[in-house]
C-alpha cells in the first residue's frame, strides 16, 4: 500500500500549483482522484475547467466537492492518491454560503488526517498583496491565511510556487 502523506501546494494564480500538484500525485500508481471545488458559474470558468480535465491522462477519478470536501476526502479509496484543487475556491464557496468556516476548517483537517493515502492540497496565496479594501476580501484574505497556517502544520511538506518552479518551504 502507498504511505499516507500530506503536501500543501500554495502559490499565486497561474503559478503552476495544479500542473505541479497533478505531477506529484501522477508519481504514485494509477488510479488517482482529483477532488475539484470549482464550480461554473459562467463560461470563463466552464473552459477553465475543462482545460484542467483535458490536460489530466486517463487514470483520474473526479468527485465534485464544492462545499462537502472533507466527505469526500473521508469516502476515497485508501491506497488511492488525492489531489484537492482548490481550497480557495472551496473557502469562496463557504464563505458566500454562509456557512461557518471554523467548523468546515476543524472538519477539513480532521478528514486530512484519515486519508490513508498520499493527498496533495492546492491553494491560492493571497496574503501577499495590499490590504483589500472591502470587509468580505479582507475576511477571505483572512480566512485562507488561517487555513493555510494550519494545514502547514499539518503537512509533511509544504511547496510554494513562483513561475512555474517549486520552492520547497517544508
Amino acid at each position: 500500500m502507498i504511505p499516507r502523506s500530506l503536501t500543501l501546494v500554495l502559490g499565486g494564480a497561474r503559478s503552476g500549483k495544479s500542473r505541479h500538484a497533478e505531477a506529484l500525485v501522477e508519481a504514485f500508481p494509477a488510479p488517482w482522484t482529483y477532488v475539484a471545488t470549482a464550480q461554473a458559474y459562467d463560461d470563463e470558468m466552464r473552459r477553465r475547467i475543462a482545460e484542467h480535465r483535458a490536460r489530466r491522462p486517463a487514470g483520474w477519478r473526479t468527485v465534485e466537492a464544492p462545499l462537502a470536501l472533507p466527505e469526500a476526502l473521508r469516502n476515497v479509496n485508501p491506497g488511492q492518491p488525492v489531489l484537492v484543487d482548490c481550497l480557495t475556491l472551496w473557502l469562496t464557496n463557504l464563505i458566500l454560503g454562509e456557512r461557518d468556516v471554523a467548523v468546515a476548517t476543524g472538519e477539513l483537517l480532521a478528514a486530512c488526517r484519515q486519508v490513508e493515502a498520499p493527498l496533495v492540497l492546492v491553494s491560492n496565496e493571497v496574503g501577499l498583496g495590499i490590504v483589500p479594501e472591502n470587509a468580505l476580501a479582507r475576511r477571505f484574505r483572512d480566512e485562507a491565511g488561517r487555513l493555510h497556517q494550519r494545514l502547514a502544520a499539518q503537512a509533511d511538506s509544504v511547496v510554494f510556487m513562483v513561475a512555474g518552479l517549486p520552492m520547497t518551504v517544508k
